[in-house]
């Protein structure tokens, strides 16, 4: 009887990587993107990261002390949250925007639907749609070397494709929101990813392959009036705009993405389809916090259709 075996219920696999471990890694991940943003925007950029991070932990903190809950600051989800928002925002905002859209990320997002693993939405982009939809004269003002004028998507948009640089867009010597602009440094952010295992190619390959395609095709049909897949088109699309942020950082969200195989192959599908919709035919130049937040809402739809039967009763034999 000194041998007694502990009965305990499954599941019996452990793993030593934790929600913190991962929040931790994807915020060390958003370092190059937010190194070039601080050095291609200057201190608005830096600013605007501090007080929409800053802003997100407090008010986790401060809604779950009210709310005599555990603290979870440390799990290093608001500072994720917070992060991606300043990184979403135009660098001359106004820091009172940053920290509004992070309360509201927080508190309206995150906490009132049950915190980490409850929200329906990735809480960054709900947050910056909600200053879209505020606010959409200062969300939509880009600042560049002193001048204010149109992104490359916009230029994209209007069919002046002449006027754009893709490599200037690869670079991230553009006007646009502070994390978005510099393909290489999100590149560089989400091969770390991949090579700790975070991250797989399922999601975000989907997603860019699908838009890419989309694009070829319909692209001669929209106000870009562009060839047969136009390769310039195609790489100014892929470069410009939230598309490579929104891919391997937003997308890929653990919450608000499928956990089955297939489904992740479908959300990607649906993610792709959706971004190109937007952009060549929607009344804006960008569509990708749209369709990442659309496609969230599908996920639970999404999960039914690709959850696997199980064998036995009520299931395939």
């Amino acid at each position: 009887m000194e041998n007694q075996l502990n009965i305990s219920s499954s599941p019996h696999i452990r793993s030593k990587v934790t929600s913190s471990n991962i929040m931790l890694m994807v915020t060390i991940a958003l370092l190059p993107a937010s190194a070039f943003g601080v050095y291609n925007f200057g201190m608005d950029a830096l600013l605007m990261l501090i007080v929409t991070t800053a802003t997100a932990v407090l008010t986790e903190f401060i809604y779950e002390k009210l709310m005599h809950k555990k603290i979870t600051i440390g799990d290093f989800s608001a500072v994720v949250t917070g992060l991606l928002l300043g990184l979403n925002m135009p660098p001359t905002a106004p820091l009172w925007m940053g920290a509004l859209g992070s309360v509201f990320a927080i508190l309206i997002v995150k906490q009132l639907f049950g915190g980490l693993g409850q929200n329906f939405m990735n809480p960054a982009l709900g947050a910056r749609c909600f200053l879209l939809i505020s606010f959409a004269g200062q969300m939509t003002k880009f600042v560049y070397d002193g001048e204010t004028g149109p992104t490359p998507l916009a230029y994209l948009k209007e069919g002046a494709l002449s006027s754009v640089n893709s490599m200037d867009m690869l670079i991230g010597r553009i006007p646009g929101t502070i994390g978005e602009t510099s393909v290489i440094a999100i590149i560089i952010g989400a091969i770390f990813l991949i090579m700790l295992g975070i991250i797989d190619l399922r999601i975000p390959g989907t997603y860019i392959v699908t838009f890419v395609l989309f694009i070829g095709i319909f692209g001669q049909f929209s106000d870009a009036n562009v060839g047969f897949f136009d390769p310039q088109f195609i790489t100014a699309e892929l470069c410009g705009g939230g598309l490579m942020l929104g891919a391997w950082f937003m997308a890929t969200d653990y919450v608000t993405s499928p956990i089955t195989k297939s489904g992740q192959i479908v959300y990607g599908i649906v993610l792709g389809l959706l971004t190109g919709l937007f952009r060549l035919f929607g009344g804006s130049s960008e569509g990708v916090s749209y369709a990442i937040i659309i496609s969230n809402l599908l996920v639970p739809l999404i999960e039914k259709v690709t959850l696997p039967k199980p064998f036995g009763k009520g299931g395939e034999k």
